[in-house]
């Protein structure tokens, strides 16, 4: 699959959507026919480059600079390559299947990073590794990945899509105010903060009004036995009434 000047407006206002779908909590994006995006169609640019190219709110891939609001999950199987690789890294995690192949091939005909691949790749691998991608524009393979962090999850080929829907429903299943906000913080620490300090208080006052409408209730379950020793279930044990004599 690659992305067009016709769908990356789609993408973007469907991310819109979901942000706005309050019965939406978690997004999982995966690619059809076996791939998950080989990037912009290069037939496209060669007949006549995209006016949105120059647009600053939108990408060539679509959503990749519009922030989310919820996490998003991309599920990559078979090739997700150049800015198939930057949408993959736009997404919060990444199931990839042992099989798929990832990279920056868009560096053998000139065409450069411009949906985040060279902000958050070095984020999520570190500058060394980053560079090794950009630079070479060689392929990593699903093993690989996962060493690097760039797996969230290394699941065997052909399962990536039903992996990533079980994620995103044990993502569900947790206190959503909590779970936003921390990864709001987690967000502005990495890509905005200008100090140590300024990210700490982004936390502290971010996170001190889900205290009162999150944290005591769950405090509350714990003292009455619930997820006590690691456990994740979190929902109170079904305690069938008395038989009636």
């Amino acid at each position: 699959m690659c992305t067009s000047g016709k769908t990356e407006s789609t993408s973007q206002e469907a991310f819109q959507d979901f942000d706005k779908d309050d019965s939406s909590k978690v997004a999982v994006l995966y690619g059809v026919g076996g791939n998950f995006c080989a990037g912009f169609d290069l037939k496209e640019l060669s007949d006549k480059p995209p006016e949105s190219l120059a647009s600053s709110d939108r990408g060539p891939m679509g959503p990749s600079r519009y922030e989310t609001k919820k996490p998003v999950i991309a599920a990559v199987e078979g090739f997700a390559v150049a800015g198939g690789l930057e949408l993959a890294l736009w997404c919060d995690l990444r199931v990839i299947e042992e099989t798929a192949v990832m990279g920056v091939f868009c560096r053998r005909f000139g065409v450069p990073l411009i949906d985040g691949g060279t902000v958050r790749l070095p984020a999520i691998v570190g500058l060394g590794r980053a560079l090794d991608l950009i630079l070479t524009g060689r392929a990593i393979k699903g093993k690989e990945a996962a060493e690097w962090g760039l797996a969230t999850r290394l699941v065997a080929c052909g399962t990536a899509i039903g992996q990533a829907l079980n994620l995103a429903q044990s993502l569900i299943k947790f206190p959503q105010k909590c779970m936003l906000v921390d990864r709001a913080s987690t967000f502005n620490a990495t890509f905005n903060a200008k100090s140590l300090q300024e990210a700490l208080q982004f936390e502290h006052e971010n996170g001190i009004p889900v205290v009162m409408e999150e944290s005591v209730v769950g405090a509350q379950k714990f003292v009455d036995g619930i997820g006590r020793h690691g456990k994740f279930h979190l929902d109170p044990p079904f305690i069938p009434e008395k038989a009636k004599l």
